[in-house]
């Protein structure tokens, strides 16, 4: 069976682990030579570049967390980690100190960079970080090419105007979705957010072939604003969806009115979708109506109508890989694959 996933952040990495399961390989490590493929794509619209060192947070969230290496009770970065370095550079007040750097974590970065600076390609990168890792699948990112999400706020360092008519909005600035997630947690209201660069990119190597030779592509419960929302961004990836012979199922991230991690609702509400599971499978929308869905899984007590998509309700708290095995198992049999 090969399999197809666009997934972002700690939740795709979570997801990606239950995809192994089902198809009976371990969840974390090197996977047994047989005839299943499972291929990730992954978002890099958070990729930001600090101190010098190209930073790849979701990459690096499913590199880590599906070789076992990760830090699972934080969700996020190397176990076992030490923080001398990020302490240090704290101390000089130096560049974004609000960007944690495990001190483990500053070897991947420090050799993706190197790599990066000699001509190679990402998705070369990440291959080769990836035989070192073996996390069990192949991990591709969604382009080669540059793309930030950045994030427009009313500028929070603008000093108050006591001339300013009450509604109005004061400077603007336009935030790395990095700065605007992690050092003001989503907490400053979003007027738009938007994958720079996304229309100037192409698919990285191998993405839109994943695509086409899929027998199922999923749609891990990911953010679908800042981490779904950039690989579909990226010309000819909906187009292929769109065209694939594989259906294509989503899962919900959002259970009742909330998302199960991370400040979705935040995202949501900046491009205007409720934040409900109704909400984001319109967001999504059907594919025999230009959108990517043939099917959406949700939580068993939330209700959506998706017009043409088939929606059917499953468990989605990933609280372990044999459950996210049963989300994947779920996805499988409201298409008739199972």
């Amino acid at each position: 069976m090969r399999i197809a996933v666009l997934a972002g952040g700690v939740g795709g990495a979570k997801f990606l682990l239950g995809v192994k399961r089902y198809l009976g390989r371990p969840a974390f490590g090197p996977a047994p030579a047989d005839e299943h493929l499972i291929t990730a794509i992954v978002n890099t619209a958070d990729d930001i570049r600090l101190h010098n060192l190209q930073i790849c947070p979701d990459l690096d969230s499913c590199m880590y967390t599906l070789s076992g290496v990760s830090d699972r009770q934080r969700g996020w970065g190397r176990a076992d980690e030490t923080w001398t370095v990020s302490g240090e550079l704290a101390g000089y007040d130096a560049e974004a100190p609000w960007f944690s750097l495990g001190d483990r974590d500053i070897a991947t970065h420090l050799v993706r960079t190197r790599m990066l600076d000699a001509g190679y390609r990402l998705s070369d990168v990440t291959d080769a970080l990836c035989r070192r890792w073996q996390p069990g699948l192949t991990l591709l990112p969604m382009t080669d090419d540059r793309v930030e999400t950045h994030v427009v706020v009313e500028d929070p360092a603008a000093a108050p105007d006591a001339d300013r008519p009450a509604g109005t909005p004061g400077p603007l600035v336009a935030l790395h979705f990095q700065e605007w997630w992690i050092r003001y947690q989503a907490k400053l209201p979003a007027l738009s957010i938007s994958p720079i660069g996304a229309e100037e990119s192409t698919p990285a190597p191998g993405v839109l072939d994943a695509i086409a030779e899929a027998d199922l592509v999923l749609i891990a419960p990911s953010n679908p604003v800042v981490s779904v929302g950039p690989i579909l961004a990226v010309p000819g990836i909906a187009d292929a969806l769109r065209a694939t012979a594989a259906p294509v199922v989503g899962v919900s991230p959002i259970i009742g009115a909330a998302p199960v991690r991370g400040h979705a609702d935040k995202c949501l509400e900046a491009v205007g979708v409720p934040v409900s599971a109704q909400g984001v499978g319109r967001h999504y929308g059907a594919r025999s109506d230009g959108g990517v869905l043939d099917a959406f899984l949700i939580a068993p007590d939330d209700r959506a109508t998706v017009p043409g998509v088939t929606v059917a309700g499953q468990p989605l708290l990933m609280t372990d890989p044999e459950h996210t095995a049963e989300m994947v198992a779920a996805c499988v049999q409201v298409v008739g694959r199972g």
